[in-house]
């Protein structure tokens, strides 16, 4: 029998290939010992006690739907933001809001502009609209804002920046982001996703919320996957003018954000000392993978968000199977145009130091004594 035939356009989708739980992990290697997950960017802290506090008392509440506005995750955040809470909208992760934003903007052969290397489902998400995906390539690995600017034509209707791009870790600075806005095109929204944000303490680091309150055409988004160690919970917001939000709230399914995930969010956003010490603790990580990394004359990138991309002298499936085997899972971003680096999320110390025993061992199996310097 024959199958109804799809839209012709989504013979281009790759659907996204999310880093190897635990679970998966020890069924297919049938593996005894523990297994340490450093694939997904996740807060090795795990959520914040003041969260796990709100999700307990919120669970015999859990027959009813969510509260489909958020009204009071909203509030919390205009009231923390300054930002009015017509500015806000919730989604089911920030990802979630990347795909509203391409379903409410995007016609069949309008244009997306990308850089080559950045989260890829905005790839996806634009692909899935049919629209023409303008990729631009990094330059030192950093968005070339000069180059998407010049790419803009009167179809480009989306520009995505992910600041810090994933899975580098790089930024591109307060005053690059600056000049680079001031030249946009009215016609243009900028997605600007900020999904590291809370890692960063530089002062060089464009805040996205300076250009919503200067009126740009911008879509800020955030998260609770990271820092706020929410990543299974499905939580994140996004702020823009209020006539964007509400062209978003159009494209948006009922009860996008559960409950759980609003009752949690509320109560991790209080928690300041939580945050403070998973920043800390990757500061920590990160400073021992670099040191490491040098020692063993491996190209690396030096991040602003909580994993570290790294590269090799082979296909990097070698070394990532092999870590896998020993019990440590990573994340190979081949499908990002690197076909030779793994980005590794930095964990607790003994999560870092068993990655790197690992890490080394495999090497040796190998022989790879001297990785490339590029």
């Amino acid at each position: 029998m024959a199958l109804p035939l799809p839209r012709p356009n989504l013979e281009r989708v790759v659907p996204y290939k999310p880093g190897k739980p635990v679970e998966e992990v020890v069924r297919e290697l049938k593996l005894k010992g523990p297994v340490i997950k450093l694939a997904s960017n996740e807060n090795p802290l795990g959520p914040s006690p003041k969260a796990l506090a709100a999700l307990r008392k919120a669970l015999p509440q859990l027959h009813y739907y969510p509260e489909d506005t958020c009204y009071y995750l909203r509030q919390h955040l205009s009231e923390l933001y300054r930002v009015d809470y017509d500015s806000i909208i919730v989604g089911n992760g920030s990802v979630d809001l990347i795909y509203l934003a391409c379903l409410a903007y995007l016609d069949p052969g309008d244009e997306m502009i990308i850089s080559a290397g950045s989260f890829i489902s905005a790839r996806i998400a634009g692909t899935i609209m049919n629209a023409n995906i303008i990729q631009i390539p990094t330059r030192e690995y950093r968005h070339d804002l000069e180059r998407i600017l010049a790419s803009i034509t009167p179809k480009t209707k989306l520009i995505y920046l992910d600041n810090p791009i994933n899975p580098l870790g790089t930024i591109v600075n307060r005053k690059e982001l600056a000049e680079f806005m001031a030249q946009l095109p009215e016609h243009v929204l900028v997605v600007l996703d900020e999904a590291y944000a809370e890692y960063i303490t530089s002062r060089d680091y464009p805040r996205g919320l300076d250009f919503y309150n200067q009126n740009y055409n911008i879509l800020v988004l955030r998260t609770f996957s990271k820092i706020y160690g929410l990543a299974g919970l499905r939580i994140g917001y996004g702020f823009a003018r209020p006539e964007i939000i509400q062209t978003l709230m159009k494209v948006r399914l009922p009860f996008n954000a559960n409950r759980a995930a609003q009752v949690a969010a509320i109560a991790a956003l209080s928690d300041t000392r939580h945050v403070k010490r998973s920043r800390q603790v990757n500061e920590a990580g990160k400073a021992m993978f670099y040191r490491e990394f040098k020692r063993l004359k491996l190209f690396y990138l030096e991040s602003y968000a909580n994993f570290v991309f790294v590269n090799f002298t082979v296909d990097s499936s070698l070394i990532f199977d092999i870590l896998q085997r020993k019990g440590v899972i990573t994340r190979t971003v081949k499908e990002y145009g690197f076909p030779t680096a793994l980005r590794v999320s930095v964990g607790r110390e003994p999560e870092n130091r068993r990655f790197l025993k690992a890490l080394n061992e495999t090497l040796a199996y190998l022989r790879i004594s001297t990785p490339a310097a590029d």
